[in-house]
């Protein structure tokens, strides 16, 4: 066993703090990644405030995980000392499903990389702290190129966006929109934009025009306007929604062409009604997706590397956490939060 420090809940909606805690030692066939840098996912708010179910306690949050090697097994032939990595929303999966073997994320004995429990029973624990013991099939490499501070949300907001838009054929000739302009957003915007289709982003104002435009955005409509729905009626092949806020599904449904599909991302609260007539109308489709596998998150990151993308940061002190939720909840980042862990050894 190794110790580690991190910040951790030490039970229900308690503030992070510091927290020393143990890692297994590696396995023939782990990695053992120097902690970089992590980044501040909305998702870690809702689990330390034990909001989406029960939560396991002490809790050290962080599923955008970079870094560098500084140990592998002895079976691991991917990865050596000194590379560039990153790690993900889990570390393990179901080890016996033979079907879908690339979409992870959706098979049973998913593990997640925290709150949750390894084959072992012992509960796991994330990126908000030095270092981290993962399996090597569940590492991922980061292009040389790619800051690592930048390309930290990639693990989570990346491939949450990346994995809906290649799914449902983003690209060119599609007209894509972006509900909310936010973490998850502005990654869809950067994304869309890349593989060529035509992005438009709709937001609650015009407060964020410029940026949207700036990140790759072709238009820009405020949903506070009622013109806007009537405006851009059966526009889109595709519209994902990143935002968690209740808003009218029925309205945004009547903005997809036929045979178009809107995506949720965005976890709301409460249920949201649906109205048959909103789908039956245009053979349209409502779905969801939730991150995405392993490959498709190393093609992203490969596709990231290509076309030079990271996320738009604030770099924050680990001290600063409990501040830095509190300003995720009021939307007062742009656009992403990123730890640097090197001021957890300060």
């Amino acid at each position: 066993m190794s110790t580690a420090k991190g910040y951790a809940a030490l039970a229900p909606k308690a503030p992070l703090q510091a927290f020393s805690f143990e890692r297994r030692e590696p396995n023939d066939d782990d990695v053992v990644i120097d902690i970089q840098f992590c980044g501040v996912c909305h998702s870690d708010i809702h689990q330390v405030r034990d909001e989406w179910f029960p939560g396991i306690y002490p809790q050290v949050p962080g599923h955008e995980i970079v870094g560098v090697v500084t140990k592998v097994g002895a079976k691991v032939s991917k990865f050596k000392e000194g590379d560039r990595v990153g790690v993900g929303c889990f570390v393990d999966s179901c080890r016996h499903c033979q079907r879908d073997v690339d979409a992870e994320q959706y098979l049973p004995g998913l593990t997640q990389t925290y709150n949750d429990r390894d084959a072992d029973g012992q509960p796991t624990y994330g990126g908000y702290s030095d270092h981290i013991v993962v399996k090597e099939g569940y590492v991922l490499s980061v292009p040389d190129n790619l800051p690592l501070d930048g390309a930290a949300p990639l693990l989570c907001a990346g491939i949450t966006l990346w994995s809906p838009l290649k799914h449902w054929n983003a690209g060119p000739g599609k007209k894509v929109a972006i509900i909310g302009l936010g973490g998850l957003g502005h990654m869809g915007v950067k994304l869309a934009h890349a593989l060529g289709a035509e992005v438009t982003v709709l937001s609650q104002s015009m407060a964020k025009k410029d940026d949207a435009l700036r990140l790759g955005a072709d238009h820009y409509y405020p949903t506070n306007d009622p013109k806007t729905f009537e405006a851009l009626a059966g526009s889109f092949d595709l519209i994902i929604n990143t935002v968690s806020a209740p808003i009218d599904w029925n309205a945004y449904l009547g903005l997809v062409k036929v045979d178009g599909t809107m995506v949720l991302v965005g976890v709301p609260d409460n249920p949201v009604p649906v109205s048959a007539f909103a789908l039956i109308a245009g053979r349209k489709s409502l779905a969801g997706s939730m991150i995405g596998s392993i490959k498709e998150t190393q093609e992203m990151l490969d596709f990231c590397g290509e076309h030079n993308i990271v996320s738009d940061i604030e770099v924050i002190d680990i001290k600063d956490i409990n501040a830095a939720y509190e300003r995720v909840i009021k939307s007062d980042v742009r656009y992403r939060f990123v730890i640097d862990m090197a001021t957890l050894k300060g």
